[in-house]
């Protein structure tokens, strides 16, 4: 296939803020995509591009957001750092959950631009918190400490094979995706998750063991498409 004939997705950056104890590009922030889902995208044939963000110290020329939006055919959200409780109206409960509000600033004004144009857009573990707190709701902003009994939904020793069940909601569209699959088995690398969900999702699939939302989907037909896994 051609690659005008191709969908060009944006893939949101993850950040690595200046650290000086850093090796290499200590004095540096870097911008990066993890490759398999990067890898995942291109599977189904899709051209890749990655966000970078155009704000900050170094910024030049006149390059926006809603540029990308008007070029690109979808947004997907990358996973990454905490989202900051800021964005939520929140304090951070312990010093070890501060979040990233830099990448958060940077997430919603993607989201915000390709939801203008009416563009599609799908995020991927922390792209799902953000999501949510994008339209307006907020988080556990650890699930261990603010769900009793809740299964360990981050294992620093496993990490991606961390793997638990999920529960797919009868009637949802992703129960329309997987026909006949009341069950699915799923890794879990989250340690923050969803609490209060925003008015314009409804919940997809909820982790067997505790009901934490795993899956979201816009609400409305007639707007935009916006998921989340």
């Amino acid at each position: 296939m051609p690659a005008s004939s191709r969908l060009k997705i944006g893939l949101s950056a993850c950040f690595s803020h200046a650290d000086p104890a850093r090796s290499l590009f200590s004095g540096k922030t870097l911008q990066y995509v993890e490759q398999s889902i990067a890898h995942w995208l291109m599977s189904s044939g899709s051209m890749v591009v990655m966000v970078p963000c155009p704000t900050g110290s170094t910024q030049r020329g006149d390059v926006t957001y809603a540029h990308y939006a008007q070029w690109l055919d979808g947004l997907v959200l990358h996973g990454g750092a905490d989202v900051w409780p800021g964005s939520y109206g929140e304090a951070p409960l312990d010093d070890r959950w501060p979040g990233d509000r830099v990448r958060d600033d940077y997430d919603l004004a993607l989201v915000a631009a390709f939801a203008a144009l009416g563009k599609p857009v799908f995020g991927v573990c922390r792209g799902l918190q953000l999501l949510n707190v994008a339209f307006g709701g907020t988080l556990y902003q650890d699930i261990t400490t603010q769900v009793p009994d809740s299964f360990t939904h981050r294992d620093a020793d496993t990490y991606d094979l961390n793997f638990h069940s999920v529960d797919i909601v009868p009637g949802s569209r992703l129960s329309r995706l997987y026909p006949g699959v009341e069950r699915a088995r799923v890794n879990s690398i989250h340690h923050q998750a969803i609490k209060d969900l925003s008015p314009e999702f409804e919940a997809e699939a909820l982790s067997a063991t505790d009901g934490i939302v795993e899956a979201i989907r816009r609400k409305d037909p007639s707007k935009s498409y916006i998921a989340a896994v």
